[in-house]
């Protein structure tokens, strides 16, 4: 497969209210064989799942289609860095993808700093990404769970559920969205 094979960014168009399950950095089978039963659960009823990337098998946006639709992005751990396997073409699966839904912009890519950094805007950073400005960026890569907004852009990165903050193996977190009217309202639960 060569880089060509795989998208830089899918679009997608929905409408109506939603709840979207938001998933990140599970490293399967690194972290462990499979996800937890927790995660399952605490989706169980979501529209939709994004997961951030890292996934470092797609057998697990498989596991997490039983639940609920999955759109994914590519992580570092999934596009051959590191010495892993370069994750196969999959229709779920785009370096960045964007969700347009009623109007509301959601972009989700693996690696997006939630912090000013110099020499890097949070404009050009969506530009790169996603072409253009979103309300919402879903990211994941730090395994820390964050949901902040930063110069007017609501920034969510669920965690990790199988190595929060990059630690053991242990039960760790995932993230919701949850659009209603138009209106956009971010958390992170831990798993338990």
């Amino acid at each position: 497969m060569t880089e060509a094979d795989r998208p830089w960014i899918n679009e997608h168009q929905f409408s109506g209210d939603m709840r979207i399950g938001l998933i990140t950095d599970t490293h399967v089978p690194e972290a462990r064989r499979e996800l937890w039963d927790e995660v399952y659960e605490v989706f169980r009823g979501v529209d939709l799942i994004l997961h951030g990337g890292d996934m470092h098998h797609v057998v697990v946006l498989d596991w997490l289609e039983a639940v609920a639709p999955v759109i994914g992005v590519r992580g570092n751990g999934d596009d051959g860095t590191s010495g892993r396997q370069i994750a196969p073409n999959d229709p779920r699966l785009a370096y960045n993808q964007i969700l347009n839904i009623d109007g509301l912009r959601i972009g989700m890519t693996h690696d997006f700093p939630h912090l000013d950094l110099p020499g890097s805007s949070v404009e050009s950073r969506m530009q790169r990404h996603f072409g253009g400005p979103v309300n919402v960026v879903v990211a994941g890569d730090t395994h820390v769970p964050v949901v902040q907004l930063l110069h007017g852009v609501l920034v969510v990165n669920s965690g990790s559920p199988t190595y929060p903050r990059n630690l053991n193996t242990q039960l760790g977190t995932v993230g919701f969205l949850e659009i209603r009217n138009g209106r956009v309202d971010a958390w992170i639960e831990q798993l338990q």
